[in-house]
């Protein structure tokens, strides 16, 4: 990544344009960047995970005004599709995801460099100053909200606390296991001990970041490489033949196949949260016949204009960590520092400072 200067038009009807006040450095910023990498979705402003203050607003924007703390979203919700209307869904038919999910970035930005156009990256573009959205996209806050904390909420925490909460359906006593221990896999954790697991497991190659699953309320560590047998016959010994729920937080298919091999027969359940689009998923039948159940969870469910600003209720009333998330803070000009901590599996999550509040 590279800093320039670039032009950032003024909203046009139904946008807001933002002045992005701090960004965090997701993994799918460096999917897109090393993995993904589709040849339509360049050049384009990253960043998704932030939190900012409206500058100005377009014709037709009544939800909104200049001052206004807000977060931006990923997923569109414009309560008027069929998705929006079905309580189970937080899919939206509008929005960048609605028909460029693989490309992952806009063509219709309101971003210019050198004279030319650069894509909007999920929609959003928060390693900006300022970027402009559609009001659909944008979710208000409370005023009291700190936004270099809040703006995790954009996507890791809401996505790994969703999956436990919303889309596992984690039950009181329960027995849980999480794999991968990034913010999204941290998240998750919270979200099972929130919903009240007895025993979680916590599951990662780093031996680094048990200490720090243990603060979001992780009982157990199972490291893989410490074991001759699968993790998933590691889990089933220790759990009298498998957990209730496992899930994925890593976005890698192999893991994937290992977390659900890891439930119980006859109900358990694992859920899919690691964004990936780069292979197949692949299992035996026998797994899905004995009464396992396997879904997907994306932005954990919650959608998105109602259910950010609840997350940022639930942090000022204490009951969700954020701050316990960030290891670093850096500037913008920093951004590369950032995405090189993240490849090396050396910060949970780092918090760039983009504008002055």
């Amino acid at each position: 990544m590279v800093i320039e200067d670039i032009e950032v038009a003024p909203p046009q009807a139904n946008e807001v344009r933002i002045k992005i006040v701090a960004s965090a450095v997701c993994h799918t910023d460096l999917y897109h960047l090393f993995e993904g990498m589709h040849e339509d979705g360049f050049p384009a402003v990253l960043g998704h995970e932030a939190a900012g203050v409206i500058e100005s607003v377009g014709s037709g924007v009544t939800e909104f005004q200049p001052g206004d703390k807000v977060i931006p979203l990923f997923i569109a919700q414009c309560r008027e599709c069929r998705f929006c209307k079905n309580p189970n869904s937080n899919q939206c038919e509008k929005g960048w995801a609605a028909d460029r999910y693989d490309v992952m970035s806009t063509e219709d930005s309101r971003f210019t460099c050198k004279g030319k156009k650069v894509l909007q990256f999920m929609g959003t573009s928060t390693f900006s100053q300022y970027t402009v959205m559609n009001q659909m996209c944008v979710a208000k806050i409370d005023p009291a909200a700190p936004l270099d904390k809040v703006c995790l909420l954009g996507c890791g925490v809401c996505t790994g606390f969703g999956a436990a909460v919303n889309t596992a359906k984690v039950e009181p006593g329960s027995t849980c296991a999480v794999f991968g221990l990034g913010a999204v896999g941290l998240a998750a954790v919270m979200g099972c001990k929130f919903a009240g697991a007895k025993r979680i497991f916590a599951v990662d190659t780093n031996p680094d970041k048990f200490e720090k699953a243990k603060v979001f309320g992780a009982t157990d560590f199972l490291n893989p490489k410490d074991h001759a047998k699968p993790v998933s016959a590691v889990l089933a010994e220790l759990t009298g033949g498998g957990v209730d729920y496992a899930l994925e937080c890593v976005g890698n298919v192999g893991v994937m196949r290992s977390a659900l091999e890891s439930c119980v027969k006859g109900w358990g359940v694992s859920v899919l949260v690691g964004w990936t689009d780069m292979h197949d998923v692949a299992a035996r039948p026998i797994q899905l016949i004995a009464g396992r159940t396997w879904k997907g969870s994306l932005f954990g469910g919650f959608k998105s204009k109602d259910g950010v600003p609840e997350m940022v209720k639930a942090y000022l009333d204490k009951k969700v960590k954020l701050d316990e998330f960030i290891t670093h803070t850096m500037t913008l000009a920093q951004v590369n520092d950032a995405v090189d901590l993240m490849k090396k599996g050396k910060c949970i999550r780092t918090v760039l400072s983009v504008s002055p509040q």
